[in-house]
């Protein structure tokens, strides 16, 4: 048995006697008479369930003249992602480690970094039968999506994770280790805070009942917001070549920023004002006068030409122990070894310019038979020997640089009404997206107080500011955001605390023409491979990007298994040779 309490807002918290900290959400919406009702969604109340068949899962857009109550819906059931073309291309990827012959003798691979790139690389070397040995040179997992756990128990990420639907290596990953069920998965929509309207916002819902790209259609058509109908024209006309054109259309649009591109389509600069630079900022941090519009095509690609594409979940949790943990469980549980704090110093080369070992700051030596280098680009580009330099696969890579970002956490003393169960593009000139982490996430629920995630973008003139800057910097925004709520004196509601993550070098800044800098996980020197999300692959600098790399590395490298078995008799029949 549980009682129900209601904030006449429109968020309904089911909240269980023996526990505080259990709730179950409830909707309620307006029917068409314009009653309120509640409708219990397979909600056990007094041992039975209610279910109102008309039940609204879409929130009404504000009037001014009536008040309402917001629909705060209950997190949804799992996409269908299973049929979509690209999550089957990913699961038989999946499957080819598991199907491949098994090694008659397991290489040791030694990979650094355990972000998502090196765990993924590790977790696919595993399940073809070979050995990783994984190591981190901090104490925490996860690179950039990394956690940790302040004094008083609660959370603070290096970003704010969000798992869509077109992640199709994100998704398999979750099945295949049995985790689906710590994505809580949103209702199908995209919210835009409005500027010129403190308080508001503007929303594209995408119909379940239409197909893609009809859904995304549909979205953009019934909002009437952001765009007039001939900027929707003029923006339409702008993309028929990407539609007429395809892939080879959107690669050729790596030389051209999101500005350029605009410019030479005819498309408005209100297009530009009202969605690109949000669009922008979320997809890497920077604005549309620096992207590559070959980044915005591919995103645009993915969200519209499947149904759920654009479909959005968050991790029940911190990452290192909700997403990250079972990997490494999953690693240990095959043979293979995840070693924390041990940060790689150098790579020491043989005589023929391939790798004799790696050296730890500690001063001790890790050998293998095979090295993969997972960590961000620009750390890379440190350890890189100098031997190495000229070559050209390695010399591209001075064009590839980590784009700066800051993560701000700040918890309330109340909680905010003006705000979602869902991410929320800021549309603010230094804020990009945020999350009220009280409302979206399982672990981090509180029925009482607003615990608000932002990235703090672009950041490239704060990442060296003190806190106290940005703090105040970000405050000045929120109370546009929430006029009613939150003011810079703090008049209104209070700051309890806060947390800053700074990411000097972040994901690759992808500026135009970087794309043919990307290199391959397969380097020219022999044993030596690159995981990461600059390295090349579809989904860009993304979660999605780095696991689908960490996939390929695994792949080449066990495609590459006989030529290491070669190497290694010939090396023994030199050795007995001499002796």
């Amino acid at each position: 048995m549980y009682t129900t309490t209601v904030n006449f807002r429109g968020i309904v918290h089911a909240k269980y006697p023996w526990n505080s900290h259990a709730t179950r959400k409830c909707s309620f919406c307006l029917d068409s008479e314009r009653r309120n009702f509640l409708a219990f969604q397979s909600c056990d109340s007094l041992g039975s369930q209610l279910r109102i068949l008309n039940t609204c899962h879409v929130r009404r857009k504000q009037r001014q003249d009536t008040s309402h109550l917001r629909v705060v819906c209950m997190d949804y059931p799992r996409p269908e992602l299973e049929s979509t073309v690209n999550f089957l291309e990913a699961a038989a990827l999946s499957s080819s480690f598991h199907t491949s012959t098994r090694p008659s003798k397991p290489l040791q691979v030694v990979i650094a970094g355990a972000g998502l790139a090196g765990l993924s690389t590790a977790k696919y070397l595993a399940d073809a039968g070979h050995k990783p040995i994984l190591l981190e040179g901090r104490d925490v997992l996860g690179g950039k999506v990394a956690a940790w756990k302040d004094k008083d128990g609660d959370w603070y990420e290096t970003g704010l994770h969000i798992f869509f639907g077109a992640y199709p290596n994100m998704q398999n990953l979750f099945g295949e280790l049995g985790i689906n069920d710590r994505l809580q998965w949103k209702e199908h929509s995209m919210i835009f805070a409005m500027p010129n309207k403190p308080g508001q916002f503007s929303r594209f819902d995408f119909p379940e009942v239409l197909p893609a790209p009809l859904n995304g259609i549909w979205a953009i058509l019934k909002n009437t917001d952001m765009l007039s109908w001939s900027e929707k024209v003029r923006f339409a006309i702008g993309l028929l070549p990407a539609m007429v054109g395809g892939q080879a259309y959107v690669e050729a649009q790596d030389g051209l920023t999101v500005k350029e591109w605009m410019k030479r389509q005819g498309v408005p600069d209100r297009v530009n004002d009202e969605v690109f630079v949000a669009m922008s900022k979320a997809l890497n941090f920077i604005n549309p006068d620096e992207l590559s519009m070959q980044c915005i095509l591919i995103a645009l690609n993915r969200f519209l030409q499947e149904k759920n594409g654009s479909k959005m979940a968050f991790l029940d949790g911190n990452p290192p122990e909700r997403l990250c943990m079972p990997i490494v469980d999953h690693i240990h549980s095959k043979g293979g070894e995840v070693r924390l704090t041990s940060r790689i110093q150098k790579i020491e080369l043989n005589s023929d310019g391939t790798v004799k070992h790696f050296v730890l700051s500690n001063g001790n030596v890790i050998e293998g038979d095979v090295y993969v280098i997972a960590t961000p680009v620009d750390i890379f580009k440190l350890l890189l020997p100098q031997d190495w330099k000229e070559i050209p696969y390695f010399k591209r890579l001075e064009k590839l640089v980590g784009v700066p970002v800051i993560n701000v956490h700040i918890w309330f003393d109340r909680k905010l009404k003006n705000t979602y169960d869902h991410l929320l593009f800021s549309r603010s000139p230094i804020l990009s997206v945020y999350a009220d982490m009280s409302l979206t996430c399982k672990e981090y629920y509180d029925p009482n107080r607003s615990m608000l995630e932002l990235v703090f973008a672009p950041a490239e003139e704060w990442i060296s500011r003190s806190d106290t800057e940005i703090i105040d910097a970000t405050m000045k925004e929120l109370a546009k955001l929430f006029p009613d709520e939150i003011s810079v004196d703090q008049t209104k509601a209070k700051i309890l605390k806060y947390h800053i993550v700074r990411t000097p070098r972040s994901v690759y800044k992808t500026v135009p023409n970087c794309e043919p800098c990307r290199p391959l996980q397969r380097s020219p020197i022999e044993g030596f491979y690159l995981a990461g999300d600059y390295t090349k692959q579809k989904y860009l600098a993304s979660m999605e990007g780095a696991v689908l790399s960490g996939k390929l590395c695994a792949q080449a490298i066990v495609q590459d298994y006989d030529l290491f078995v070669s190497r290694s008799k010939q090396s023994s029949k030199t050795e007995a040779a001499v002796a």
